[in-house]
């Protein structure tokens, strides 16, 4: 093994155990570190030079879209940081470097409320109609996680990491731990989110104590991304609903929804638990799209008759 190799496995270590990363940004790290270990010739981080890493930068713009590229980059750049703080190398040569370029702006895609009620009204349906036992918990699972996805805003992964102990039914809030291990509290904002959450809890209690997670399956065990991932796909094909529709793009509802009704922005970014504000002012572009919907269909102006000069 390098010594560069042995040097990108001690960061990771350190992102790990003392950044607190999670999983899945550890992951990304780990595949575009070895992409880049596997791009360039050298063996050890001091004989990386700025000429080297333009010509890497280059090669991956070649392959790949914009915001990958930005990705991979600013993966690089954290461990090069890293190198600088420990004094592996001299001098970051990324501060001698200057990386510009445009990265078309990708909205957020939403879905529209009437087919959140939709999709909710299925689902609550199911749970009505249900002829097992097995499949009116279930449904009553299904119902207290969308609830909460698009009560909260909160990630897919935030969600099926919950604890117990997190789940607060009496003050009615979540303790949330985002990117990085970091700490945010949310509000549950509605009653019936809170009855569904505190019907579901009563009934999964046994379950629940099994592994400490408040999602979970009736094997008592945590409930995973892709087992929610199946779910809303079940409900979508069970609504006859033609859009595609994601955990992650409750949170996009959820934000764009409060923008609209003119929620001030920076209180969005603190329930989002986004570290800067730019990152949450992506969908400022959504509202403004549908203020341009709205002016064009809407405003009385479209039915005047005038002749033109």
């Amino acid at each position: 093994m390098s010594s560069l190799q042995t040097q990108i496995n001690q960061y990771l270590d350190y992102c790990r155990d003392q950044k607190r990363l999670d999983e899945k940004t550890l992951k990304a790290y780990r595949i575009d570190l070895a992409q880049f270990v596997a791009g360039i010739s050298c063996a050890d981080a001091p004989e990386i030079t700025p000429a080297l890493l333009e010509n890497y930068v280059g090669d991956l713009h070649r392959k790949y879209r914009p915001r990958t590229v930005k990705r991979k980059i600013a993966s690089l750049k954290a461990l090069f940081h890293y190198f600088e703080y420990r004094e592996i190398i001299d001098r970051n040569p990324f501060n001698r470097m200057q990386i510009r370029f445009r990265e078309p702006v990708i909205l957020p895609k939403t879905i529209p409320l009437r087919t959140v009620e939709t999709f909710l009204s299925a689902i609550y349906q199911k749970h009505r109609e249900a002829e097992t036992e097995y499949q009116r918990k279930n449904a009553l699972r299904d119902a207290a996680v969308i609830e909460l996805l698009f009560a909260t805003g909160m990630r897919i992964s935030e969600l099926c990491t919950l604890k117990i102990s997190d789940v607060n039914l009496c003050e009615r809030h979540i303790l949330i731990y985002g990117k990085g291990a970091k700490e945010r509290k949310i509000q549950i904002g509605n009653e019936d989110v809170s009855h569904i959450l505190a019907v579901y809890k009563e009934t999964f209690e046994q379950e629940m104590r099994g592994c400490d997670h408040f999602f979970v399956n009736q094997s008592g065990r945590a409930l995973s991304d892709q087992s929610v991932r199946r779910m809303i796909n079940k409900y979508v094909s069970m609504a006859a609903i033609e859009q595609h529709i994601t955990p992650h793009m409750f949170r996009h509802t959820f934000a764009t929804s409060l923008l609209e009704a003119d929620v001030d922005i920076r209180y969005i970014q603190e329930m989002l638990g986004h570290s800067s504000i730019n990152i949450t002012e992506i969908y400022t572009h959504v509202a403004m799209a549908k203020q341009r919907d709205i002016l064009v269909s809407k405003h009385p102006r479209k039915d005047f008759h005038i002749e033109p000069r």
